[in-house]
């Protein structure tokens, strides 16, 4: 079957390697002028099952009304008139409830488990290189009481078959020694040891080369601009390039999506997000953590990337807008120079900032939709790197008609 990728970011490479696999004939289209250009060029790094929280908790709604008075708040909305967002944000709000949350929760940590297995078979089967290291992810917590809360939600993590400990500071300095400057200042962390880091992009990069030698064609600097459709199915799609036929399309298009599905008259429930990351400069002379992690009180994730030390944060609510103010940066720079004194060279920061394609349930959107040749595989939000692999699979076992190695039970369109 000849099938049209649209996305070259990581949805959009390891769902063109599983159809590849298959046997199909697969090209991608991307407006960028290489792979993985977008939200997946500088993200968090982190592969995180033991971390895999949907964002619509009962907490969220005063964390947001917060922001509004707080910009130094992670989670924020920028108030706007915008239909689009409160249409989704409506959808948001009844989700926080605590059922809806620990239901979207648990699907989300078993497809992030089952993607980290998908990985790393592709992995194996690919030797894509991209600074991976295992040894877990810790997570942070300031109080007693976040820290007791972070112990309460361990139930979700055993029913999804994800290990995980509790630690006191002592216990983290002894696992990650650059974090003994910040020993003094948390109640504890959560320890998750098959959690893991790696470079995002390097590994997309990695595998689209890969794809390429299998015989994956690639267009870059197309912006796709509509559909052609014929009876029930769409026959091509249009770009500033041209045409492009096939038997099937699949939708990756990260936060373009919605606008590109709405073309169809297909709505697909995805708001854009924006996050941000700083990237350091590492030197012999520095002492980086080795584990990546995360500072719940501040919602500031790490990682080391080979040479690179990266921090982010930010969940911000304000549409298709995609600027780091420099406050931010320099938040983020201060967030760095706090938790690892030494950790590289601060002077030197490389800020970055990305759209995250988030569903109000945080579970992202699989299978077939409109049109019946119409496939999606988009709206994976803040655990694009975690799952990415995983729904690609599940993508390439329902277009093949066969029964799906993972059960998986994406959020309904309407």
């Amino acid at each position: 079957m000849q099938i049209c990728v649209l996305g070259a970011g990581l949805a959009g490479v390891t769902a063109a390697h599983a159809l590849r696999r298959d046997g199909h004939d697969v090209t991608v289209i991307d407006r960028a002028t290489a792979p993985a250009q977008e939200t997946s060029f500088a993200n968090a790094g982190l592969i995180s099952p033991g971390h895999a929280f949907s964002w619509a908790a009962p907490g969220a709604p005063i964390a947001l009304l917060k922001s509004l008075f707080d910009r130094q708040q992670a989670l924020r909305i920028k108030p706007r008139p915008d239909p689009a967002l409160l249409r989704w944000g409506w959808r948001f709000m009844r989700n926080c409830r605590a059922e809806p949350w620990a239901r979207n929760s648990l699907e989300l940590m078993r497809l992030a488990s089952y993607a980290q297995r998908v990985l790393e078979a592709i992995v194996d089967e690919t030797g894509v290189e991209f600074a991976h290291t295992g040894g877990g992810l810790i997570y942070l917590y300031a109080t007693d009481a976040a820290l007791a809360q972070a112990i309460s939600t361990l139930t979700l993590l055993r029913e999804a078959q994800i290990d995980a400990h509790v630690l006191t500071p002592e216990a983290v300095v002894r696992l990650e020694p650059a974090l003994r400057q910040r020993a003094t200042a948390i109640a504890g962390a959560i320890h998750c040891p098959s959690d893991a880091s790696g470079d995002a992009h390097r590994f997309t990069v990695g595998l689209a080369e890969w794809c390429r030698a299998q015989g994956v064609r690639f267009c870059f600097n197309e912006t796709v601009s509509g559909w052609t459709v014929s009876g029930e199915r769409i026959t091509a799609i249009t770009t500033d390039q041209g045409e492009h036929r096939a038997d099937a399309f699949v939708l990756a298009l990260g936060s373009a999506s919605p606008l590109l599905a709405r073309k169809l008259g297909l709505y697909l429930p995805i708001y854009p997000v924006r996050g941000n990351s700083v990237s350091f400069p590492i030197h012999a002379n520095h002492t980086p953590p080795i584990l990546a992690g995360v500072d719940d009180g501040t919602l500031t994730a790490w990682s080391r990337l080979g040479n690179v030390l990266r921090l982010t944060t930010t969940a911000e609510f304000s549409g298709y807008a995609n600027r780091q103010p420099p406050k931010d940066v320099d938040m983020l720079v201060a967030r760095a120079r706090a938790l690892f004194p030494n950790g590289a060279d601060f002077s030197q920061p490389s800020a970055w900032s990305g759209l995250r394609p988030m569903t109000p349930e945080g579970l992202p959107l699989v299978g077939q939709a409109g049109p019946r040749n119409l496939w999606l595989n988009t709206g994976h939000g803040a655990m694009g790197w975690t799952t990415a692999a995983g729904t690609a699979r599940i993508l390439a076992d329902l277009l093949a008609g066969r029964a799906v190695e993972h059960p998986y039970l994406p959020p309904r369109l309407r």
